[in-house]
C-alpha cells in the first residue's frame, strides 16, 4: 500500500466494539468486531455501565487485530475516524480514547464522526449504489428518520419519530413475547412463522412524515396484559406488518413529495428481510433506485464510520474527537 491509502474507524457508541480499515472506494480490508450480546443478554438490554468496561477491555486488542489483518502500518492511514456521537457517553469516550491516544502516537489526525452520518454511508461500502438526490429511511434502536440528501454533503430531515423509534418498539415488543436479546431479529424471524390476524393500530399513517411508534407498542402490551388468546407468532406477525405499513407509507409519501432517485434504507433496522421486501416492491412501483446496505453493514460497524471519513476528508470537515451523546444527524 501507498500512504494514506486508508482510514481507520472505530466505533464503540453502544455494546460492540468495532474497528474496520476502508480505503477512498469504500473496499473494507479489514474488520473485527467484539459482541456484548452475552454480557447485556441477561439484562434485556444494554447495561450501560457494563458496556463501557467491556469497551475498555476490548478496543486495544481490536485495534491490533485490524491493523494486522490489513497488513496495515500508521503511515498508510489518512486518518482515525471514531464515533463521537450520538450514543452511551461511557462507551463513546473509549473510542475516543483509544483514537486520540493513537492519534498521537502514530501522528495521524482524529476526526470524531457523527454515528448517524456512518450509517448513511453504510449503503456505498463494498460497491457504490447510492445515486443522488436520495429520500432517506434511517431507522434503528433509537432513530426514525426520513430525509432527503441533494449530495453526500447536504441533509434536511423530512419526518422523526415523535416517541419511540421503530427498533426501541422492537425491542420492548420482543421483551414482552419473552424472545429474549437482541430482540428485533427474534421478532422478525417469528413474524415469518405467523399470520397478521391481530389487530393492531397504524399509527399516524394517514399524517404527514413524522412517525409514532409508542401507541403500538402500547397496544401490544394490552393484548399480553389481559392474557387474550393468541399465538405468539402471529402478534409477531401483526406487530412486523403494522410497522411495516406505516414505514412503506411514509417512504412513499416522502417519494411523492420531494423527488429523488433512489431511496435508501439504513440502519439496524434494515436488516429486517420484511423491510427489504417492501421496499423493494415500492421502489419498483414508483420507479426509483432501492439502496440498502449489505446485511453485514446493516447494523452498528466500523467500516461505515470510516467511509464516512472519507467524506469529512473530502469535504474538509474534521470535527473535534469530543463526546456528543445526543448529535443530530444534521450535524456534520
Amino acid at each position: 500500500m501507498n500512504g494514506d491509502d486508508l482510514i481507520l474507524g472505530i466505533e464503540s457508541s453502544c455494546d460492540d466494539t468495532a474497528v474496520a480499515l476502508v480505503d477512498e472506494a469504500g473496499t473494507v480490508l479489514a474488520s473485527e468486531v467484539v459482541s456484548q450480546t452475552e454480557i447485556h443478554e441477561q439484562w434485556g438490554g444494554v447495561y450501560p455501565e457494563f458496556a463501557s468496561r467491556a469497551h475498555v477491555r476490548a478496543i486495544v486488542p481490536t485495534i491490533d487485530r485490524a491493523m494486522k489483518s490489513a497488513q496495515a502500518k500508521p503511515d498508510d492511514l489518512r486518518a482515525i475516524a471514531v464515533t463521537r456521537g450520538p450514543g452511551l457517553i461511557g462507551s463513546l469516550l473509549v473510542g475516543l480514547n483509544a483514537a486520540t491516544g493513537i492519534g498521537t502516537a502514530w501522528d495521524r489526525p482524529v476526526i470524531g464522526i457523527n454515528h448517524l452520518r456512518g450509517h448513511l454511508r453504510s449503503a456505498d461500502l463494498e460497491e457504490k449504489r447510492v445515486e443522488f438526490p436520495a429520500t432517506i429511511l434511517l431507522v434503528s434502536g433509537g432513530h426514525t428518520i426520513l430525509a432527503h440528501m441533494e449530495d453526500p454533503g447536504s441533509i434536511r430531515i423530512l419526518g422523526s419519530t415523535r416517541d419511540d423509534s421503530v427498533g426501541e418498539a422492537y425491542d420492548k415488543v420482543a421483551r414482552m413475547l419473552d424472545l429474549g436479546y437482541p430482540g428485533g431479529p427474534a421478532v422478525d424471524r417469528l413474524a415469518k412463522e405467523g399470520r397478521a390476524v391481530i389487530d393492531l393500530p397504524r399509527p399516524m399513517i394517514r399524517d404527514g412524515l413524522d412517525f409514532s411508534f409508542s401507541g403500538l407498542k402500547s397496544a401490544v402490551g394490552r393484548k399480553v396484559e389481559k392474557a387474550e388468546a393468541f399465538e405468539v407468532a402471529d402478534m409477531a406477525a401483526s406487530f412486523v406488518a403494522s410497522c411495516m405499513d406505516v414505514l412503506l407509507a411514509k417512504c412513499r409519501r416522502a417519494l411523492e413529495q420531494v423527488p429523488a432517485r433512489s431511496l435508501v434504507v439504513v440502519g439496524g433496522v434494515a436488516a429486517s428481510p420484511q423491510l427489504r421486501e417492501g421496499a423493494l416492491g415500492l421502489t419498483q412501483e414508483v420507479g426509483v433506485g432501492l439502496c440498502l446496505p449489505p446485511l453485514k453493514w446493516s447494523t452498528d460497524n466500523a467500516a461505515m464510520i470510516a467511509l464516512a471519513g472519507w467524506d469529512y476528508v473530502a469535504l474538509g470537515q474534521a470535527p473535534e474527537p469530543i463526546a456528543q451523546p445526543r448529535l443530530s444527524i444534521e450535524q456534520f
